[in-house]
């Protein structure tokens, strides 16, 4: 009867030993940037010279857009002036109108503070091309929101 008691308790103190038995480190390697990094401006170029490319069709122009707003930044007002132009190019009105939801969504916690300074640049620019934003159509609050009770 002692001989099995001792033989369980071993085998379970085997059992247990597997399970804790340090597990064998791992060393990763980490991927660091490859090739050459690239420079604000050439950035900006880069977007640019898309943006204003004659043969851009909506597809590409989506792609781009989505591209920007992947990226941890917001972009400058002249990239954002050569996409509203090629959604007027497009005729694309609501892509003009949701990639500057997108852009204020871009200013996170600074939407106070980056927003209002985009909105001066490009004003111009949308004041040419007829497009609204998101404040000026009512966009900024919901449509059929009641008034809180604490008001009345």
């Amino acid at each position: 009867m002692f001989r099995i008691a001792v033989r369980a308790s071993s085998a379970l103190n085997n059992a247990a030993r597997q399970c804790l038995k340090e597990q064998s480190k791992v060393v990763t390697a980490v991927r660091y940037s490859h090739g050459k990094q690239e420079t604000d401006e050439e950035f900006d170029t880069r977007y640019l010279n898309y943006l204003n490319r004659p043969d851009l069709d909506g597809w590409m122009l989506r792609k781009a857009m989505n591209d920007l707003t992947g990226e941890d930044l917001v972009p400058e007002p002249k990239i954002i002036i050569a996409a509203l132009k090629a959604c007027r190019r497009l005729n694309d009105y609501s892509l003009a109108v949701r990639y500057l939801e997108s852009i204020q969504w871009k200013c996170g916690n600074y939407k106070k503070k980056i927003w209002p300074w985009i909105l001066q640049e490009i004003k111009p620019t949308l004041t040419e091309l007829g497009i609204l934003t998101p404040e000026e159509m009512g966009y900024d609050k919901p449509e059929l929101a009641l008034k809180s009770v604490f008001d009345m």
